[in-house]
């Protein structure tokens, strides 16, 4: 913020109210100086109290916020009749996220639901108006996947002011703050998804043990972690497969490679990790999804890599299964089946019971995963498009 402008020297007459900026009372707290008055004198004092009131009489008390308020309370109704329900997702043309728009229409048709799904892309300011436009139209829940963590606040409050019931699916959001990762426990949303910790620990390990299979040594070998980083549930996954692998297979390097989550992205910021390590023989990459894997898996290829030089382990087996529809070699060894569908119908149920029954939401909710490779990804179930 700016530096507040200077208070004029001559003082206003006691009855006189001068226009104080906004910005200025917003950002004058009484812990700034030890006098409890950041620094001015008596009368000026006085102008500012008397501008403060003003505003508080106008009802304009609200424009000043610090972004760290708690979000007021409010509550939703149980619902007698029929429920609607609305379910807003990033990315909805992902794979993963088609397959929880999917899991999430057969529950709503089993309970009887009003359901709708918006995809919104990777929009931060779609996400407000979709959540203000389905409480214009009367939804009782809103479930929500955030494009960017940092709407959380605004998200719960508003949904909160309107007295929607509120789930996120997926990834985290916290009511009180950008960054679910400085977030107080009791401050985030309920949530449905995965556990990052368990799906980390798995890819850790089937990391380690292809690593081992393939006759890599720690000494000619990196591992990329790719992930986008201000998304919490993503950390959670390769903090933990790093702590599984490095726990197997000691002394391996890793390299921390940030992305947007999306294959092009992924495969655009690792080939540039590669050109900059040009003595390294193998690579073993992870990530937060399928979508970071595939890129890293390409990128290496592209640099004139060996499929047998490369362990990757994606997370979601969606993409993964595309490189084991035929016999061409490929880096990609495995990966963990994470089922959007379970993930969409679980959130639905969960807000049904919420919103019918009056059952409190549970803070996390998991559903179950699988690792799959070439040999068992079709008996496991994974739906490759």
């Amino acid at each position: 913020m700016s530096e507040p402008p200077e208070v004029p020297a001559a003082p206003a007459e006691n009855n006189a109210v001068l226009p104080v900026p906004l910005a200025f009372i917003c950002s004058h707290e009484p812990s700034a100086h030890p006098s409890g008055a950041a620094m001015l004198s008596t009368p000026h004092r006085r102008t500012v109290a008397a501008s403060i009131g003003l505003l508080l009489t106008l009802g304009l008390s609200t424009a000043c916020s610090s972004g760290k308020e708690e979000v007021k309370e409010g509550t939703a109704a149980k619902v007698d009749g029929k429920i609607s329900i609305t379910y807003l997702q990033k990315q909805g043309d992902q794979e993963y996220f088609v397959g929880e728009a999917a899991g999430a229409k057969e529950k709503a048709d089993e309970l009887g639901i009003d359901l709708k799904v918006v995809n919104l892309g990777n929009d931060a300011n779609k996400t407000v108006s979709e959540v203000q436009s389905a409480i214009a139209q009367k939804t009782n829940g809103v479930i929500i996947v955030v494009p960017d963590p940092a709407v959380g606040p605004q998200v719960a409050q508003t949904t909160m002011d309107g007295k929607v019931a509120l789930l996120t699916s997926d990834d985290q959001i916290c009511t009180t703050g950008p960054d679910p990762t400085k977030c107080d426990a009791k401050d985030l949303v309920p949530r449905i998804g995965f556990s990052g910790e368990q799906m980390g620990t798995e890819v850790g390990k089937r990391a380690a043990a292809e690593f081992e299979k393939s006759g890599f040594s720690a000494a000619d070998t990196r591992v990329i972690s790719a992930w986008k980083q201000d998304v919490t549930v993503c950390g959670d996954r390769v903090n933990a497969a790093k702590k599984t692998f490095d726990a197997a297979v000691p002394g391996v390097k890793t390299i921390d490679v940030p992305t947007d989550n999306t294959p092009t992205g992924a495969q655009d910021k690792i080939a540039a990790t590669v050109t900059a390590n040009p003595g390294v023989k193998n690579w073993v990459v992870w990530g937060c999804n399928d979508e970071n894997v595939m890129g890293g898996v390409t990128a290496l290829q592209n640099a004139g890599i060996k499929p047998a030089n490369v362990v990757g382990v994606g997370l979601g087996a969606y993409l993964a299964c595309k490189e084991w529809q035929t016999d061409k070699p490929s880096g990609m060894k495995a990966a963990l089946f994470i089922n959007g569908k379970d993930v969409g119908a679980l959130a639905v149920q969960t807000m049904y019971d919420k919103l019918k029954n009056g059952k409190d939401f549970p803070a996390e909710a998991f559903a179950p995963t699988t690792m799959v490779d070439r040999a068992n990804w079709k008996s496991s179930g994974v739906t490759c498009n």
